[in-house]
């Protein structure tokens, strides 16, 4: 029987030797591909970018609070729904608001007709003054007469004396008249009644009333999407309650954050590559670096950290660097605040001076002018009810017409002559009293209608035009109301029912 020797212990080892050897120049030859491919990538690709993933989209979150005091009676808007700028979102009662428009209104019309006496009362102080000194000058010219034939016996001392003492009384009775002449012109003197300061702190009262009342409907200041509503109806709010919030959806940039290792040739106007973790490599947005944040996370803390405790750990730093998205990519690809990507920026790009900025408060979430109108309303409403209760002279009203449009003249107030004019019996007063010049009172424009809460406003145009992805070109529409409905009819007064 034929039998087949086992192969040696020595050249078993040595073939496992060949096999291990083989293997091992295979992974190392593999591993200097590996390693010369990717400093072929990193000399001609990747050192001329820099790259993290703690990168998040952002945007202006504009919150909505409250302006004035009241109960919650009707949300209009719901989350997820979209607002154009102006539309009325929320409705507090209007109560208390309106009580308060109407209490207001009463004292501002009491105080133009307290100030308005206060001039008539000076123009009756100014006939009786000027009647007074008219009866003075008859008297003096009587005591220079009687003084001049009492030498020759034609008038007697009796006479002369009675005429004498008559002087001096009246003299009192024109002293008199004119402090009380001057104690009223101390209070109105140099003033109209349209700007007395009475009447202005009525005024600005009342227009404080009807900003509180005209606040008692709450609108979007801005366009976008309504998110986190905290406001339910039957909630007592007060001015700096939040109610919910605006997301403009339009404008949104990101917010990478980067090692203080990585932000020696970060410049503003690089190019920059963003991927956002919705769409994957679908989508790859091209984004510009706006600007770096002057600081690191830490200086703004709630709390920030106090390294000179001695409880110190060196850790590196990360900058946030803002790299604005532009507008038709966003349109296109929709995303939202909060959104996690992987962001890129070249910075072989030279940019611009690190102390420079390419951001720009120029969209229409930076501004708004729904309240505009809110002062105007207010103000015109003033007028009409100081011109309602302002009451003028028949000289007064001819002077107004005749010099109609002339802007806001201020009465000029002549005092009437000294009292030392008046020491001089022998003066020659027959001139009369110097009287005091009446100018028109200012005239302002009225609203020939003009409701409580001002004039009909129309909501602005949405910041989202209409063939945006962004939402409806216009908002929900406002409940209907009847025409009947006095709270909403343009002329009409605001009557609580």
């Amino acid at each position: 029987m034929n039998t087949v020797d086992p192969p040696s212990p020595h050249l078993n080892e040595e073939a496992v030797h060949r096999q291990r050897t083989g293997r091992l120049l295979c992974v190392a030859v593999l591993a200097a591909i590996a390693l010369a491919v990717y400093a072929t990538y990193w000399w001609t690709y990747s050192r001329y970018w820099v790259e993290t993933d703690n990168a998040y989209v952002t945007g202006n979150l504009v919150p909505v609070a409250a302006q004035a005091t009241g109960i919650v009676t009707q949300v209009l808007f719901e989350e997820t729904q979209f607002v154009n700028r102006g539309d009325v979102m929320l409705r507090l009662d209007e109560h208390e608001a309106y009580a308060a428009l109407g209490r207001a209104r009463g004292r501002l019309g009491d105080t133009v007709r307290r100030i308005n006496a206060l001039f008539f009362t000076q123009r009756q102080l100014a006939e009786k003054l000027s009647a007074r000194r008219a009866r003075l000058a008859v008297v003096s010219h009587d005591v220079t007469r009687y003084r001049q034939a009492s030498p020759s016996g034609a008038v007697s001392k009796q006479i002369l004396q009675n005429a004498l003492d008559q002087l001096e009384g009246l003299r009192a009775e024109v002293r008199e008249t004119q402090a009380e002449y001057d104690a009223l012109d101390a209070q109105i003197g140099g003033t109209t009644v349209m700007d007395h300061p009475a009447v202005e702190l009525a005024k600005h009262e009342f227009i404080e009333a009807h900003l509180e009342y005209a606040r008692q409907q709450i609108r979007a200041p801005v366009s976008g999407y309504i998110a986190k509503r905290k406001a339910q109806v039957g909630d007592r709010v007060k001015p700096g309650t939040n109610l919910m919030t605006i997301v403009p959806l339009d404008h949104l940039w990101v917010e990478a954050n980067l090692r203080e290792t990585e932000m020696g040739d970060i410049r503003p106007g690089q190019p920059a590559e963003v991927r956002v973790d919705l769409y994957g490599g679908k989508h790859t947005f091209h984004g510009t670096v706006e600007g770096l944040v002057p600081g690191t996370g830490s200086p703004f803390a709630l709390l920030p950290p106090d390294n000179s405790t001695g409880n110190f750990i060196h850790i590196t730093e990360r900058v946030p660097v803002r790299i604005a998205l532009p507008a038709d990519e966003i349109r296109e690809y929709p995303i939202r605040p909060g959104l996690s990507t992987v962001t890129k920026i070249h910075v072989s790009e030279s940019g611009q001076s690190v102390w420079s900025s390419l951001a720009k408060a120029d969209t229409d979430e930076y501004q708004t002018d729904v309240y505009g109108d809110e002062l105007t309303s207010a103000e015109s409403l003033a007028k009409t009810v100081i011109a309602g209760n302002v009451r003028r002279t028949d000289q007064d009203i001819e002077l107004a017409q005749n010099l109609s449009g002339y802007p806001s003249p201020r009465t000029s107030h002549r005092s009437p002559s000294t009292l030392s004019d008046l020491d001089r019996p022998n003066d020659d007063l027959t001139s009369g009293p110097a009287r005091r010049q009446h100018e028109p009172l200012p005239e302002f424009y009225v609203p020939p209608r003009s409701p409580d809460l001002g004039s009909t406003f129309f909501p602005l145009a949405p910041a989202a035009g209409p063939n945006s992805k962004l939402g409806p070109a216009t908002g929900p529409p406002l409940p209907s109301r009847s025409p009947t409905d006095s709270r909403f009819t343009p002329g009409s007064d605001h009557r609580m029912r």
